[in-house]
């Protein structure tokens, strides 16, 4: 027996319905704190030269892709997407990187949302989507209508046991889909509203389409993408440089409990649109560090252009260099770069004095047994900065 949530409960069947409705009050210091990240983020941008915002462009894009789809349980191979993207973009690319009609429709679906942001928006460019995110050649386990919206049987999203499974969420019904898309249709392609934030708007997107639920499937992704399109609009620079859908990911299972609330509630969104710019402001965070590093990088680089490094500096020197998951918090010790490096104790110990002659690492505070050490970057030093970027993990 399927557990059903009592009629008239969806936010859908409101009498109001689709007039959104929230307190601006308690949204003023969530739009603010989204807001200056969003500056600050632009202010990063002043700082990369052509070359550097490009591939922190194309980075933050493939980021994109990838934990999107990754949201719905699909794992992508980064090179083929990457590969689409830079060729796209007027990037080099390794021939020598297999790509597919998959990962082709992926990059021309995120491309499309966010460099062609301020084209009409349409049901045949929503289709037109669906096509791209589910190729012809690609095999599947069900049969869907690419390209088509979804037939008459009810769409509901459903977990559990399948002989008791719990309906989290039931769209509206085939009968009123074409006539609830022609509302979203010509609400998102209306001029900008001066009175609506673009950081609302882009959240009344994101919840106003995934409840549509217009496809049998590929609706988070498209609805991310959408999302994407309308932070566009708002501005088309930062949008190139941040992954909202990373933190999404990040935060999957508060995702999908926000949404349902959102869902099951009314027309008073506040609650699902204070998790949004909370989400997106962590993007934005996230984004400008990620620039710091590549920033970091590039300038340590050029210090060190004329060095002859050994390849096993150079590796060790640019994971800590990346910092994040794959850097060591407070530095490096010998015995990690012994293991980083694959080389003997005693080759750990002299590459190591090496890079200390050369002004490339300095030690921590910690002697003996505990003796770590920090790339040194303008005369300031690199521990791991991956210990706070998981600081917008939770809320």
């Amino acid at each position: 027996m399927i557990e059903y949530t009592p009629l008239n409960s969806w936010i859908w069947q409101q009498a109001d319905w689709p007039k959104f409705h929230w307190s601006l009050e308690r949204l003023q210091a969530h739009l603010g704190d989204a807001n200056k990240s969003l500056g600050v983020l632009l202010g990063r941008m002043g700082g990369l030269g052509s070359g550097l915002d490009s591939e922190s462009a194309l980075d933050a894009l493939l980021q994109n892709i990838i934990t999107s789809s990754a949201i719905e349980g699909e794992s992508l191979n980064a090179a083929s997407v990457r590969s689409s993207l830079a060729k796209r973009l007027g990037l080099s690319t390794d021939a020598q990187i297999p790509i597919s009609s998959k990962t082709e429709g992926l990059a021309e679906l995120m491309l499309d949302a966010i460099q062609n942001c301020h084209q009409p928006l349409s049901l045949a460019r929503l289709q037109q989507w669906h096509c791209w995110l589910f190729p012809d050649d690609q095999p599947r386990l069900v049969n869907l209508r690419i390209g088509q919206l979804r037939g008459d049987e009810a769409m509901q999203v459903v977990s559990g046991r399948l002989d008791k499974p719990r309906v989290h969420f039931e769209a509206p019904p085939r009968d009123l889909l074409e006539q609830e898309l022609s509302l979203f249709i010509n609400w998102f392609n209306l001029p900008s509203d001066s009175t609506v934030d673009p950081l609302i708007r882009a959240a009344i997107t994101h919840l106003w389409f995934i409840t549509l639920h217009p496809f049998d499937d590929g609706n988070g992704r498209i609805t991310r993408a959408l999302t994407d399109m309308a932070l566009a609009q708002a501005d088309a620079q930062s949008i190139r440089l941040f992954a909202m859908s990373s933190s999404i990911l990040d935060n999957r299972a508060e995702y999908y409990r926000i949404l349902e609330q959102a869902q099951r509630g009314d027309l008073d969104v506040t609650s699902w649109i204070i998790w949004f710019l909370q989400t997106l402001n962590c993007s934005l965070q996230e984004a400008s560090k990620l620039i710091d590093v590549t920033f970091n990088k590039n300038r340590f680089w050029q210090r060190f252009a004329e060095e002859n490094f050994l390849p096993e500096q150079r590796k060790v020197l640019n994971r800590l260099l990346d910092g994040g998951e794959k850097s060591f918090e407070g530095g490096i010790s010998a015995a990690q770069y012994q293991k980083v490096a694959k080389v003997s104790k005693a080759s750990a110990t002299r590459h190591l004095t090496d890079l200390l002659n050369r002004g490339c690492l300095q030690k921590t505070s910690a002697g003996g047994r505990s003796t770590r050490y920090q790339v040194v970057v303008a005369n300031q030093s690199i521990a791991n900065k991956g210990a706070a970027s998981n600081q917008c993990a939770e809320f």
